[in-house]
């Protein structure tokens, strides 16, 4: 039953603003869907939170979009993927697609790579047999405990000068985001670092298109989009911010 809306919308889920670049990078490749994003604006960030509460929030919230009968779901948060998603997919028989950082885009490259993440992230197993089957070695992996808390609540307007005081020094070949928060100041961290970026984005929505049996238009009109949970208002106005750049 691919491409078949009867089976519910796409549910893409990320613990705030984080997910909206995925999700609209999701509604594009696959106009045929509607979308249901979930968000829990208000424990942001779950890089900092213990692992087993980060998945008794992640949980909780399944619970409801399981209630939806979607046809997917998309994790979009690199933390629950790399905690939760293996336990998820073994409960739920609903294909469930998680975003990770994109190491071997990066490790294609040669030379060193620097991955930023939040600390869960960045002390997670799954992260950690990432660089070793992609990177050779040639990976580091930094935590920045405070990045993604200043980038959800400095969104509409963000300062100045704040890359020496959150962003490591380091000068590696390229650089990874192990985050989807850290998207929105992608290239704040370019040019910082003058050096190649990569994160997850478009390939988890690619591998999302793939699932679901989408044509791969690009359009958005006759598509619902619809937010539940944390700051809806916030997240819908991010998420227009959004589209109204990518029509420039």
């Amino acid at each position: 039953m691919k491409g078949d809306k009867a089976c519910g919308p796409v549910c893409v889920f990320d613990s705030g603003i984080g997910g909206l670049n995925l999700l609209a990078a999701c509604a594009r490749l696959c106009p045929e869907h509607d979308f249901v994003y979930f968000a829990d604006n208000y424990n942001v960030p779950y890089g900092s939170l213990p692992p087993r509460k980060v998945c008794s929030l992640v949980d909780g919230i399944f619970e409801k979009i399981a209630a939806l009968a979607p046809s997917a779901a998309v994790v979009a948060c690199n933390t629950a993927t790399a905690l939760c998603v293996e336990s998820l997919r073994k409960r739920y028989t609903f294909p469930i697609v998680g975003i990770q950082p994109a190491v071997k885009q990066a490790a294609a490259l040669g030379g060193s790579f620097l991955v930023l993440a939040t600390p869960a992230t960045a002390n997670s197993a799954s992260l950690a047999s990432l660089c070793i089957k992609y990177g050779g070695g040639r990976g580091e992996v930094v935590a920045c405990p405070r990045l993604a808390a200043f980038v959800e609540d400095n969104i509409f307007s963000m300062p100045s000068g704040w890359e020496e005081e959150l962003l490591p020094r380091r000068s590696p070949s390229c650089v990874v985001l192990g985050c989807t928060h850290y998207a929105f100041v992608a290239e704040s961290i370019k040019n910082y670092y003058l050096r190649p970026v990569f994160d997850g984005i478009l390939g988890t929505a690619d591998h999302l298109r793939t699932l679901i049996g989408n044509s791969g238009g690009n359009c958005y009109h006759n598509q619902k989009i619809a937010f539940v949970g944390g700051d809806e208002q916030k997240n819908r106005a991010v998420f227009d911010k959004i589209l109204n750049l990518k029509c420039k």
